[in-house]
């Protein structure tokens, strides 16, 4: 499913001292029958993977200059409330074919975490990430893994039971999560590999959202410490990050205003449907 033109790179906010160091090109995990559920810490072995499709070759990226990657959400893991399927190799050969170079996975954790504990992940589902990547770097297509609902935070509805923000417990977990993906990918590029830790933190106190970030951040990095990890900024995305400069990540904001432009009857934006459609020049609060 290819939702929403996704472009990451242009007038990204520097949010590093410099470029990570660069990390070898690792195979990823072969598909094998589903395993009954592991803790998090489980081992995964990496075979050989595919080789590239096409003639192009991505770009190294750094924390604080990021390539001008375009490309799209595929969001068969978005939400399982809708339902959580596998990836099609079909839209990464179509996403190639057209010129784009970029694939975010918006992810809803509910997907792998066991239900009845959600510090377990099911390896079983997580094979379907491992083959979407098989295919990204077959298609050389960047890959931005997104926690959309994370352990304790979710801008969808319903919200999560306990708050990442100020629940130790859902703090924790997340970390579990993060932490495994950390280990899972370890060594695979960044060229073809980023983390994208929540989408759109909330309006919340820039030392509160440092410190969160920051204890995800020392997990993966203990697990490894080349990733590229990129970090939505607070209001909802529409706030640069400035309290998270120096920590090595890199930021991505949204261009959502004029709200009444860019969400336009949007069906998941309630009360939308009567708004009167947007003529140029657009005035918004008495403001052209």
């Amino acid at each position: 499913m290819l939702v929403a033109l996704v472009r990451y790179g242009v007038s990204q906010p520097s949010a590093g001292p410099g470029a990570l160091p660069t990390a070898t090109t690792r195979p990823l995990p072969t598909p094998t029958p589903p395993p009954a559920p592991t803790a998090a810490s489980a081992p995964t072995t990496m075979p050989p993977t595919a080789t590239p499709a096409t003639g192009r070759e991505l770009i190294e990226p750094a924390a604080n200059r990021l390539p001008r990657w375009r490309g799209f959400n595929l969001q068969e893991m978005f939400n399982t409330d809708w339902e959580a399927g596998r990836y099609q190799e079909q839209d990464f050969q179509w996403i190639s074919e057209l010129g784009f170079n970029f694939v975010r996975l918006p992810m809803d954790y509910r997907a792998w975490a066991e239900p009845r504990d959600w510090s377990i992940l099911r390896q079983g589902v997580l094979e379907w990430i491992d083959q979407a990547l098989r295919w990204a770097e077959q298609y050389q297509i960047h890959v931005c893994l997104n926690f959309h609902r994370a352990p304790g935070y979710t801008v969808t509805q319903p919200a999560e039971a306990k708050s990442l923000w100020t629940d130790e417990e859902a703090l924790r977990v997340c970390i579990t999560h993060w932490a495994h993906f950390a280990k899972r990918y370890k060594g695979y590029s960044n060229k073809l590999l980023s983390f994208n830790l929540f989408n759109e933190s909330p309006k919340i106190d820039p030392q509160v959202h440092r410190a969160v970030v920051g204890r995800v951040l020392e997990a993966i990095r203990r697990e490894d410490e080349r990733r590229l990890v990129i970090c939505d900024g607070s209001e909802w995305g529409n706030a640069p990050p400035a309290e998270l400069t120096w920590m090595g990540v890199a930021a991505a904001t949204r261009g959502y205003e004029p709200f009444g432009l860019t969400h336009f009857r949007a069906e998941w934006v309630p009360g939308s449907d009567p708004w009167t459609t947007p003529s140029y020049p657009l005035r918004d609060g008495g403001t052209t």
